[in-house]
């Protein structure tokens, strides 16, 4: 099927973000769609990846019910897709969600439970991640003693800001940061588990929430090979980089283009677009069962 770039349904337009257009369904509901836009170092490509819109919503679908027993979620209880939207992009019940509408909580939540990416860069230069000291002598992609939450700004435009969690708790109060920690570690905990049973590892992840009147709720993508970094865990082997089914694949052949990572981002080649899907199907295949992405809802 052809890769969706931009959708165009007959609703009001609430955001276009990097990956997903978010349509008004009414005044306290949202329909959430994912495209097949693809960003890497916050710079949306030219050159969708076919099915990767359909994957990172049934997968993030599939994580929402699986971890909604420890937090509430932004998923309305209605999943019916109108007619008259499926009329107008026929595979709308495969890459959109309807959600509630809640207040975003503008902090990236991250929970690293292994070192790697900008943790291991952080890592080389100070012995610290997000100013947690960690252990002397750790090699790239070592597991950590245990997961820790390293919280980021959420940049509208722009590069997102690793900060501090006493940082964080001076910009969005300690309650809140206490909150947020908490629900993060849990949501990664189960994760790692539930992800490690299927034969991948969790190595990292990160989460958004929002105010839903006075809760703390989880909102926007979960668990996904765009929020995180998947290895195999059969291939695991710590002292360098590893076999991921995320975008590290895509970054790497972007950094060995020496672009200098600022728009416009270069057009992609039918062997990376092929690449690039083929991981997140496997991602889809090992963490549900699936191998498909134009299939049922989950």
């Amino acid at each position: 099927m052809t890769a969706i770039l931009t959708t165009a349904l007959p609703l009001p337009l609430h955001s276009r973000g990097k990956v997903r257009d978010t349509y008004r369904l009414s005044d306290g509901e949202l329909l959430m769609v994912s495209t097949d836009r693809i960003s890497a170092f916050d710079v949306v490509l030219p050159t969708p990846i076919p099915d990767k819109g359909r994957v990172l919503n049934q997968l993030s679908l599939s994580w929402f019910r699986e971890t909604a027993g420890l937090v509430r979620n932004h998923l309305s209880r209605d999943q019916t897709i109108p007619p008259e939207l499926l009329q107008a992009q026929p595979d709308l019940d495969q890459r959109s969600m309807r959600v509630v509408m809640a207040q975003p909580v503008m902090f990236e939540c991250v929970v690293r439970g292994y070192i790697s990416g900008s943790g291991w860069k952080d890592y080389r230069q100070t012995g610290t991640i997000a100013g947690e000291a960690l252990p002397a002598g750790l090699t790239e992609s070592d597991r950590l003693p245990e997961p820790i939450f390293t919280p980021a700004t959420k940049a509208l435009t722009g590069h997102d800001e690793n900060i501090s969690r006493t940082e964080l708790a001076h910009r969005a109060g300690r309650d809140l940061a206490q909150t947020v920690e908490r629900l993060s570690l849990s949501l990664y905990r189960l994760g790692a588990e539930r992800a490690l049973d299927r034969g991948l590892i969790l190595a990292d992840t990160k989460f958004e929430f929002g105010w839903l009147n006075d809760d703390v709720i989880l909102i926007d993508e979960v668990m996904t090979p765009d929020s995180s970094r998947f290895w195999d865990a059969g291939l695991y082997r710590p002292g360098g980089p590893q076999p991921s089914f995320d975008k590290q694949y895509l970054r790497d052949y972007l950094e060995q283009l020496g672009w200098n990572k600022q728009p416009p981002a270069p057009p992609l080649p039918a062997e990376v677009v092929t690449g690039t899907r083929e991981r997140y199907l496997e991602a889809l295949r090992r963490l549900t069962g699936r191998r498909q992405a134009v299939t049922t809802r989950v």
